[in-house]
């Protein structure tokens, strides 16, 4: 039978990417981890490797299409020996996703008009995945999966007898025999309360007032997490000032004495960077906050793995230094330097972008002195740093002058109460008003 090659998730989070390049075409044989194509995602580029051998039957989805579902139909491989032509006959008659529309020419008055939904298509039902992790992980064939999800059988409930264990076409048809696994039916989703439609919005502003600019996939995602973690994340927060004055100096002896090598510095420590060193060292002194909610545990972790907002061209993204709490600043900076360049250029893998267990958000450099920022789950914290400035300080009962920054900790009540969120805080300061200790 032909196997369906469907568009993969790239990252737990991906609902739909840009099928930007194929790099095979109709009749190429391909093997097992042969590169395919390349998924634009709403933060990179990634290649697609092949996960079964055969002869490219057909292809369902011409490159450059947009907004491909995940695990919809992109391509249909024959198997070996089987008919190439009878296989590409066995594709779905509808697109699994349609083409982008051309611009709308602009109306009269100036403005463009909204463009014309794409007509819904027949999109196949997703292959019930199994699971990937840990002791659960079921190994099976694509062939023996899309037969599964077409008899209603749970993947996980039926024995391989494959190599290794993995579950293969016969070991299907022998549980839809014999009546095994049969999936129950999934309860169907809450309604979700209406929203304002586009055509609703547009009629309280003047025609001609105005340009409409489509959203792309990473704004889409941005507005998507921030509007999940603003309903379902009970925030609170906490603001604290810290005097900088003696990280600053200490920063600039740093800094001074760096090795040269080829008339460049080897390193040149940001404050932000002190800011990451700081905050994970008052994850591990106060371990109870360094934690994410699930409904079924509290994830303790044993690392501070602190994701950073970089600012890219239509929106942001964190990249994560891992285990910060043991880097020397000399490495964060570094770090931080080559994963910000590489996240303007979109050229992140996945796993240097999610998960973490908090983050830092910086809007210090374009002057604002205090804000909030809203959590990214699994995240139970995020700090907002404010700009460094002059102000008035009381020091031994006399008025002096000292250069402080305002840091806001947003909170997830779940997972961190307030008491917490104070000590966290207090030692996030101690560190950063006695900066030598993030030196040994």
């Amino acid at each position: 039978m032909p196997i369906n090659i469907t568009m993969p998730a790239l990252s737990p989070t991906m609902e739909e990417g840009n099928l930007a390049k194929w790099l095979v075409k109709e009749g190429d044989s391909v093997s097992s981890g042969d590169v395919i194509a390349e998924i634009e995602t709403d933060k990179a580029t990634m290649e697609v490797e092949a996960v079964d051998e055969g002869v490219v039957a057909k292809i369902l989805v011409p490159e450059g299409t947009e907004g491909v579902k995940v695990n919809a139909p992109i391509a249909i491989l024959a198997e070996e020996g089987e008919d190439v032509s009878a296989a590409a006959s066995a594709a779905p008659a509808a697109e699994p996703a349609a083409a982008p529309a051309p611009a709308a020419a602009p109306k009269p008055n100036g403005s463009t008009p909204a463009p014309t939904p794409a007509p819904a298509s027949a999109e196949a039902a997703p292959v019930p995945a199994a699971p990937q992790s840990g002791a659960n992980r079921v190994f099976s064939s694509p062939l023996a999966r899309r037969i599964a999800k077409d008899a209603g059988i749970d993947i996980a409930a039926v024995t391989g007898t494959g190599p290794h264990g993995r579950v293969i076409r016969r070991d299907v048809d022998a549980a839809i025999a014999g009546g095994v696994g049969k999936a129950a039916p999934a309860a169907a989703p809450a309604a979700a309360p209406t929203a304002p439609s586009d055509e609703q919005i547009l009629k309280l502003f003047e025609d001609g007032s105005y340009d409409l600019i489509p959203h792309d996939n990473m704004r889409k995602t941005i507005a998507k997490r921030l509007v999940e973690s603003k309903q379902n994340v009970p925030h609170f927060y906490l603001t604290i000032e810290c005097q900088l004055d003696a990280l600053l100096a200490l920063r600039k002896q740093l800094n001074d004495s760096a090795p040269v090598h080829d008339e460049k510095p080897a390193f040149k420590l940001s404050v932000n960077d002190f800011v990451i060193k700081a905050m994970a060292l008052a994850l591990r002194d106060v371990p109870e906050a360094n934690s994410s909610w699930t409904e079924g545990n509290m994830v303790r972790h044993k690392h501070s793995d602190v994701g950073v907002a970089v600012s890219i061209p239509g929106g942001l993204i964190t990249p994560i230094v891992r285990e910060a709490e043991v880097k020397p600043l000399s490495v964060i900076s570094n770090e931080m330097k080559d994963l910000a360049k590489r996240a303007r250029e979109r050229k992140l893998m996945p796993q240097e972008y999610q998960g973490g267990t908090t983050a830092v958000s910086n809007l210090g450099m374009f002057g604002i002195k205090e804000f909030s920022a809203v959590i990214n789950p699994p995240h139970a914290t995020i700090l907002a740093v404010g700009a460094g400035e002059q102000r008035p300080v009381v020091k031994d009962g006399a008025l002096a002058i000292a250069t402080v920054m305002s840091v806001t900790l947003s909170t997830d009540h779940r997972a961190v109460d307030g008491a917490l969120g104070a000590e966290l805080l207090a030692a996030f300061k101690g560190y950063v008003e006695n900066p030598f200790a993030m030196l040994v």
